[in-house]
């Protein structure tokens, strides 16, 4: 904490917050204590506690017991209109934006305004708010034009144009490339030293402790220690979050790559708004090896995964596993041929919301003997198989038969890597296979994964964290509009370079 911040009268508290929802205490008598020009850092792991602590600061949620005070003054914080009205405001992580209006437009939403808006006085102030801050960006520019970095420096300002100073940042860094997120840490500094205050949220340890000046742990609902950053480190930190010791980084082997399992050539395809999302893009993955995918959301990540998975169709090129086509064929020709699917999204494509455990577990295999019997299902084997797998993959679950949509999202994701992974796939397809997840669970994927690498099958791992790629891949490829621009060695020391391909500024020599 910076020094002489202790004497100040903090500029928010938190004091005693009580949330409680059906079978589950979210809060139990929490304490969150910030001072004026800081950068305050929440941690905790999935189900810890700290959405729901800031849904009750932003207005979300009202608390079952505690007060908030603000300038050491009470509030009541009815909706997100209220917190605004007391300084508070959030930026999500998936942006609340309309696509189609201007950067200035958005900015007004939600504002009572004049019958007839003056836009020249109103994008003069926004393109003054945006250099005061250092957030430069178009007022006239319409949201879908601009880069996600740009889109998050629009919810920024949106905040501080409603007269936010205390701002909360909700994993604010997890689509962003390494330079924008140095843009960001500069902004927030900034932001800082002219007296505003930043609650900081993210599981990335490392850039914790590079923004924030104090940090406070969450687990299981309540406070397990408040510290300065100048005095811990990320393992301490994964220590407090889940009351253990935590490897954060993946002791491997080194690769040996054998046979080409999957091998996708010149492929070109469409994203949902039937725009070019892959151009004639090439690679190969061979067993034993982890190929990863790096680069920005939006530039054809999704659409290759659905590809290679049999849910999309292509308008020319050619997906091969182990020489057999599954180019346009349904997705049970590629999970015939050994393709397993980790989705990105673990509730919408990863499972069946409202469905038991054993139903979410059994569907890859219902078609077949033991499971199968003819016209009816072998629920006894249903049972057995079930039982054994969330067992095998620590699934924390109350019984076989409670919808996967209760489980945390940890828990969710451990439940669809024991169906994908116990059928021992040749190839795995996996996208952001710990997005949202804490240290916890993300050393659980993280170590299923190299165990199916050194098993031999061929992975391709798409994600937007290069650490992730640095420690998991073998190999990593850059993505950018729908193309690959360069082949790198997961080299810490190359990052900068990676982060400029991801950006479209650096295109990598031909070799």
């Amino acid at each position: 904490m910076a020094q002489g911040k202790a004497a100040q009268q903090p500029v928010l508290q938190m004091r005693g917050i009580v949330k409680q929802f059906p079978g589950v205490l979210a809060n139990d008598h929490v304490d969150l204590v910030v001072y004026r020009g800081e950068i305050h850092a929440l941690l905790g792991e999935n189900g810890a506690g700290k959405s729901t602590l800031v849904n009750i600061l932003n207005g979300l949620y009202r608390p079952d017991a505690g007060q908030i005070f603000i300038d050491g003054q009470p509030v009541f914080l009815n909706s997100p209109r209220d917190a605004i009205k007391h300084g508070v405001g959030m930026v999500h992580q998936h942006f609340m934006l309309v696509p189609t209006l201007t950067v200035a437009e958005n900015l007004i939403l939600g504002q009572e305004t004049e019958f007839v808006i003056d836009y020249r006085e109103l994008e003069a102030k926004v393109a003054e708010l945006s250099r005061q801050f250092g957030l430069e960006v178009d007022p006239r520019a319409k949201i879908w034009q601009l880069s996600v970095g740009e889109q998050q420096r629009v919810e920024v300002l949106r905040m501080l144009y409603h007269g936010a100073s205390i701002l909360i940042m909700d994993e604010p860094t997890a689509v962003l490339t390494p330079q924008e997120v140095d843009d960001l840490f500069k902004t927030l500094r900034e932001m800082a030293a002219t007296g505003h205050t930043i609650i900081f949220i993210s599981h990335k340890l490392d850039e914790v402790l590079a923004i924030a000046d104090r940090v406070t742990v969450l687990r299981r609902g309540r406070v397990t220690a408040v510290v300065d950053t100048a005095e811990t480190d990320n393992a301490e930190l994964a220590r407090l979050m889940v009351g253990r010791s935590v490897l954060l980084r993946v002791d491997k082997e080194a690769c040996q790559p054998g046979p080409l399992v999957l091998k996708i050539d010149n492929l070109t395809a469409s994203n949902d708004r039937g725009l070019p999302a892959l151009r004639n893009l090439s690679l190969a993955v061979h067993s034993g090896e982890i190929v990863g995918i790096a680069g920005v959301a939006g530039n054809g990540q999704t659409e290759l995964a659905e590809v290679v998975t049999g849910l999309r169709p292509v308008a020319s090129g050619h997906v091969l596993v182990h020489n057999h086509n599954v180019t346009n064929r349904p997705a049970a020709a590629s999970i015939k041929q050994g393709i397993a699917h980790i989705p990105a999204d673990r509730t919408g494509v990863g499972s069946a919301p409202n469905l038991g455990c054993d139903d979410n577990l059994i569907m890859r295999s219902y078609r077949e003997a033991p499971i199968s019997k003819g016209w009816s299902l072998n629920l006894a084997e249903i049972k057995r198989q079930a039982t054994d797998l969330i067992a095998r993959f620590d699934v924390k679950t109350p019984g076989l038969r409670t919808p996967v949509r209760l489980l945390s999202g940890g828990n969710l994701q451990k439940l669809i890597l024991a169906r994908e992974l116990s059928r021992e796939p040749k190839a795995i397809v996996a996208v952001y296979p710990t997005r949202g997840l804490d240290v916890g669970a993300i050393e659980t994927v993280h170590r299923r994964l190299i165990a199916e690498r050194d098993r031999g099958a061929a992975i391709l791992l798409i994600s937007e964290e290069l650490d992730e790629l640095l420690s998991l891949a073998d190999r990593i490829v850059v993505i950018y509009e729908g193309q690959i621009v360069g082949e790198l060695p997961p080299d810490e020391d190359r990052v900068e370079e990676i982060g400029l391909l991801m950006a479209g500024t650096k295109y990598a020599p031909e070799s």
